[in-house]
């Protein structure tokens, strides 16, 4: 059985949607942190001739993010110059990119990962999709105002201008963050959803995408669990097998991920690291996003659902698709070997 259709999980794990804890993470504070000497083998590695990448991987991989702002704060104080653009000068490429990530606060690598995905001459749907369906409303909230922060504008309406359709619909109502927060569950309100869905979908000639947007985008998350396990009971397919039926193109694409989500994050996000390294080409892009993001929530986790679901350990896979000093920092962030 696949573990999408496992619903008894949902009844006992907590989400790490609604879960603020980090102790799930691969990254800790650094005990003994002591500024200036990082500052100091940050700026050796730079400053000489050709640049020590493994200084700056064993440095920058292994802090958390708060204790790599206040590097580059004193980075900055003591050249005269900014971490982020001494980076970008001296490497390049993937190895750059993951650098620059990892100095940067979380809201805002958010905020630029948006930015990134609805700049130029076409939207870059997956991102959004990954980024709106995983994130809870406090995440959504420090984005948005990362955002205004930045661009001086609403991220919101830059979205509205990009994003269309059905799909446009539901991530924009993701976007708001204002999905229902309680963490108790009305067990007769998730019947009454899971039949409104069913007759919205499978029960009908053509799919009323309105109900289930309305539903899967605003509703807490224990609750649509029980939704989902209620789901089953009437129409005895799992939700997502019938959007997967009822559903094509973007739309089915989100809210499959909200679905997914709901089951677990974690779940979600190794399927997501798997799909980056299969086939011909690497995804650095999604690599580096998911180990950045969740290095300090729920890494810990994603690798032992990845394990679980793929039969290897995240760190092998790792080690089989990326290599030189970008591979280096990105098994340092996933730890270890399962």
């Amino acid at each position: 059985m696949s573990v999408w259709d496992d619903l008894d999980l949902l009844l006992d794990n907590p989400s790490s949607l609604t879960v603020t804890s980090n102790t799930r993470g691969t990254i800790k504070e650094k005990a003994g942190f002591k500024v200036e000497e990082d500052v100091s083998a940050l700026k050796n590695a730079i400053e000489g001739l050709g640049t020590t990448e493994k200084t700056l991987v064993d440095v920058l991989t292994q802090r958390s993010n708060a204790q790599r702002q206040l590097i580059a704060k004193a980075y900055e104080k003591a050249t005269g110059r900014t971490l982020v653009g001494d980076l970008e000068g001296d490497t390049h490429g993937d190895f750059e990119d993951l650098l620059v990530a990892l100095i940067t606060p979380p809201a805002l690598y958010d905020c630029h990962e948006v930015t990134g995905a609805i700049k130029g001459s076409g939207t870059t749907e997956s991102t959004l999709t990954e980024i709106f369906a995983s994130r809870s409303n406090r995440q959504i909230k420090a984005m948005s105002e990362a955002y205004l922060e930045e661009t001086g504008r609403l991220m919101i309406h830059d979205l509205k201008s990009d994003v269309a359709g059905d799909y446009g619909k539901a991530l924009l109502t993701l976007a708001e963050g204002k999905r229902d927060e309680t963490t108790s569950v009305d067990a007769a309100k998730a019947k009454a959803d899971a039949k409104a869905l069913y007759e919205a979908g499978e029960k009908k000639w053509g799919t009323d995408e309105d109900k289930f947007i309305d539903i899967l985008c605003t509703r807490s998350v224990p609750q649509l669990g029980q939704t989902l396990v209620e789901y089953k009971n009437i129409s005895k397919t799992t939700l997502q097998e019938s959007i997967e039926s009822e559903m094509s193109g973007d739309l089915e694409k989100l809210l499959v991920a909200v679905v997914k989500c709901v089951k677990s994050v974690p779940a979600y996000f190794a399927e997501r690291l798997f799909k980056s390294m299969k086939g011909a080409g690497t995804t650095e892009s999604t690599l580096t996003r998911i180990l950045v993001n969740r290095s300090e929530i729920d890494l810990l986790d994603i690798r032992a659902e990845y394990k679980k679901m793929f039969g290897c350990s995240l760190y092998s896979h790792l080690e089989a698709e990326v290599s030189g000093s970008y591979g280096d920092a990105l098994k340092q962030l996933c730890g270890q070997e399962d």
